[in-house]
């Protein structure tokens, strides 16, 4: 498509090349060229905090004050988490939702150059591109308020600041306290290496510490006195590693030790494993969560142990919508692809390279709609849990090379400099010129809806969360 020319604001429409559009989805477009170097501004400012989950502070306090200053009502410290927000406009239905995400990775500061170097060794860094995802997701709100306070759309458009993705599902905390629940559509997008509306789900997944607890004894002078933890979790993880062989094969079952005694000479009376049970569906993570507690009951008879467990969370796979994804798909390809500048093609085969992958340029066209697979590739979001509550639609936007590895300091880099910008502003008109067809077109809302109804069928979702308030730090 050939780029957009901007003329005057007050024509209906504006056609370029064969593309007639019309004049709310023009707004939109004007709106995000309008506030395009705030959104790039917030979007280095959250990047420049690197604040990991329930600690984003700065970052909330930027998105959250932009959003007051656009004209939005702002409620804080939802569901008791400090960082978690609300931004309003409007008054009653429809009310269309959008997510914005903010936390970033450990371990992960890097410079917005294409070869390695951290801003701060050990620090923090974006290496999932979640500073685009607020910055771009709150540019769409924002237009989408600004046609409302016009008279050009009615109903209610309402922001979420969501904290804790990475670690901590804060969204799922926000569900518990029902803020999503008179919503009739949400949206959302993510960094990616190529442009898509997504049709693929994600994986539920469930989180425990199962704790062992023993005796402790002189490891040589009378070690039959002691019952070992350690022995206990040991027997627990070689039961776990045998089931392998007796699940399907989209399961994923991950472990660390979080305890495992002090010394060597003392039979061990505590020990702890971290484990984390994946799979297509919430229901086959049940199958599997139920066999997980019977090896571990096993392996504390077998020892003489106590056994106990403790659900850090769980997660949802993403119920997939494909009445809304057509719809996002036909507004990327209203927007037009995006394009890049000699030294950003450079940029992105140098930091491949230096990362010890093929170079392979960046790929800024609008990919064709895909098959929902039966199993989807590996990784968990608690925007799985939104999707169980409301009709939710997902955008893939490029910030970063083609077949770059995510979580890691490429994507950093990209989303401090203009390669991850450009994905940030496309993103940002897509999501808003979608949402102009949500506040418009009722028998759209309806459609989604009904599959949405047909797709969750008996499901009644459930927080998979610990009773108490969220996990935020006190200090």
């Amino acid at each position: 498509m050939k780029q957009l020319l901007f003329f005057f604001f007050a024509l209906p429409t504006l056609i370029v090349g064969q593309t007639t559009i019309p004049a709310n989805k023009q707004a939109v477009l004007n709106s995000v060229a309008k506030h395009q170097q705030e959104l790039i501004r917030l979007s280095d400012q959250v990047w420049s905090f690197a604040e990991i989950a329930m600690r984003e502070y700065q970052s909330a306090k930027v998105l959250s004050d932009y959003a007051e200053q656009q004209g939005f009502k702002v409620t804080r410290n939802i569901a008791e988490i400090p960082t978690a927000f609300i931004a309003e406009y409007g008054s009653g239905k429809p009310i269309i939702g959008i997510l914005g995400e903010f936390d970033a990775l450990q371990g992960l500061s890097q410079k917005a150059q294409p070869t390695k170097e951290p801003l701060q060794a050990g620090a923090a860094g974006h290496g999932c591109g979640h500073n685009m995802f607020a910055a771009a997701s709150l540019g769409a709100a924002t237009a989408i308020k600004e046609l409302i306070a016009s008279g050009k759309l009615k109903g209610t458009v309402r922001f979420y600041g969501t904290p804790a993705e990475e670690d901590l599902a804060g969204k799922v905390y926000m569900a518990r306290a029902g803020v999503f629940n008179d919503l009739d559509v949400c949206l959302d997008w993510h960094p990616d290496y190529e442009n898509k509306a997504n049709m693929q789900s994600s994986q539920a997944v469930v989180a425990y510490t199962v704790k062992f607890n023993g005796k402790s004894a002189h490891a040589a002078a009378d070690p039959w006195n002691g019952k070992s933890a350690l022995d206990a979790a040991e027997l627990f993880n070689i039961g776990m590693n045998f089931l392998r062989e007796h699940i399907r094969p989209s399961v994923r079952i991950h472990y660390v030790y979080k305890q495992g005694g002090q010394i060597p000479n003392v039979i061990p009376d505590q020990a702890s494993v971290w484990i984390w049970i994946r799979d297509s569906k919430r229901s086959g993570v049940a199958a599997v969560e139920e066999r997980m507690k019977e090896i571990a009951a096993g392996a504390a008879k077998m020892t003489r142990t106590e056994v106990s467990f403790e659900m850090e969370n769980g997660l949802y796979e993403i119920l997939v919508n494909e009445t809304g994804a057509k719809a996002l798909h036909n507004n990327m390809k209203l927007v037009g692809p995006i394009t890049y500048t000699p030294e950003e093609i450079a940029f992105a085969n140098t930091i491949m390279k230096e990362y010890g992958a093929e170079p392979q340029g960046i790929d800024g066209k609008i990919k064709d709609l895909e098959m929902t697979k039966p199993d989807p590739d590996g990784g968990s979001t608690d925007v799985g849990d939104i999707s169980y509550i409301v009709p939710e639609i997902t955008l893939n936007a490029v910030t970063a090379p083609y077949k770059s590895p995510w979580h890691s300091w490429v994507v950093v880099a990209c989303g401090g400099m203009s390669i991850g910008h450009k994905g940030m502003l496309f993103a940002a008109k897509s999501l808003g010129t979608t949402m102009v067809d949500l506040f418009e077109n009722e028998t759209l809302r309806k459609d989604m809806r009904a599959e949405f109804d047909k797709r969750k069928g008996n499901e009644v979702w459930k927080a998979m969360l610990p009773d108490g308030p969220p996990p935020v730090p006190k200090n």
